[in-house]
């Protein structure tokens, strides 16, 4: 089995992105099942399983070195699939047919908002290459014309997440720290709510989001709301469990949202704009609020301590549990190897 990560986000059991701890968690759930489990993903990275590095990009996140990485990724699969027999190879970066493999089988997730993705690479013309998105409402907004099998939902380790820790009175943002995410609303809304606001998140070397940051972002920071910056697993699960609510100001279309699920698996109400899959992870008034403004938001930051903490960790356990995104992700794996398989002994038998 051969996962393939985004060519510029190292992945492991500290990455910061959801497509990265998606396939972090599938790499370890198939070494713990007793199978060959091959990553390729760039320099920085760690895997459970055979880790084939690529160069990692340090300067600008650029044209040039997203086609330097591009390069270096085809290079690396075909040397994985000269070396090992690999049944399925599994694509998870949104530039995914830029280093798609000619022939196997081949199953890509999409793991950012549809429209990001060229039409034209949402219907597949090989019968051996499944597409599929990560939430129900996302896969409704594929275009005409889309050729997607059903999604598989994400999930998140509940029992890995939960630690017993006193409740603080400060608010939560986990977040990349690009345009899109909203960042700023987030801080503008704690500020009117008179409350200690702490954001944890990785800056990427793309120059808009370097620049979003000087703008938008450390302008509004202050004594009560700070920037943490990248934060590991350990540390993420400390903050998850102490806060009075994680937020979400992110104005794309979120896919799925891992951090609103891991935040309910620590028993943390959650704050979010309607945005995308956001309604159908957060029970408005139950489980957090989904608010439409920033007034709102600071509100609903006040009034989160109300909520129920068990209610949170209940709801996460009963509909967001790892095994069973595992168990989908191992389904498809066997059904894309036996289709392989019986196309191959068509061609040759």
């Amino acid at each position: 089995m051969l996962n393939v990560a985004y060519p510029l986000a190292p992945v492991g059991p500290d990455a910061v992105g959801g497509a990265e701890q998606v396939l972090s968690a599938l790499d370890r759930a198939l070494v713990w099942e007793g199978h060959r489990s091959i990553v390729v993903a760039c320099q920085g990275s760690r895997a459970a399983g055979t880790l084939v590095e690529t160069p990692a990009e340090t300067g600008v996140l650029d044209e040039a070195a997203k086609s330097r990485a591009h390069q270096a990724h085809r290079d690396a699969i075909a040397s994985a699939r000269a070396r090992w027999s690999i049944d399925v190879v599994h694509l998870h970066g949104i530039d995914f047919d830029a280093y798609l493999p000619e022939d196997g089988a081949t199953l890509v997730t999409l793991h950012l908002p549809l429209g990001w993705y060229r039409p034209e690479v949402l219907a597949p013309s090989r019968a051996n290459l499944w597409l599929h998105a990560v939430s129900e409402a996302q896969h409704r907004t594929a275009p005409v014309g889309s050729k997607l099998t059903n999604p598989i939902l994400n999930g998140v380790d509940i029992d890995a997440l939960r630690e017993p820790r006193s409740r603080r009175n400060f608010a939560l943002v986990l977040s990349r720290i690009c345009p899109e995410k909203g960042i700023h609303l987030a801080l503008e809304a704690a500020k009117r709510a008179g409350a200690t606001l702490a954001i944890g998140g990785q800056i990427y070397s793309y120059q808009a989001h370097v620049r979003y940051f000087a703008d938008e972002v450390r302008p509004r920071l202050d004594r009560r709301r700070r920037f943490l910056g990248p934060l590991g697993f350990l540390a993420k699960r400390r903050l998850l469990n102490a806060a009075r609510c994680l937020v979400i100001p992110s104005l794309a279309a979120e896919t799925s949202s891992l951090v609103a699920m891991e935040a309910l698996a620590c028993g943390t109400p959650v704050i979010a704009f309607p945005n995308g899959a956001l309604p159908e992870v957060v029970q408005h008034g139950r489980t957090g609020f989904l608010v439409n403004d920033v007034d709102e938001m600071a509100k609903a930051i006040v009034d989160a301590g109300a909520l129920d903490h068990e209610t949170c960790r209940a709801e996460a356990q009963r509909r967001f549990s790892l095994e069973r995104m595992v168990s989908s992700y191992m389904e498809a794996y066997e059904a894309l190897a036996k289709f392989g398989a019986r196309r191959a002994f068509a061609r040759t038998g």
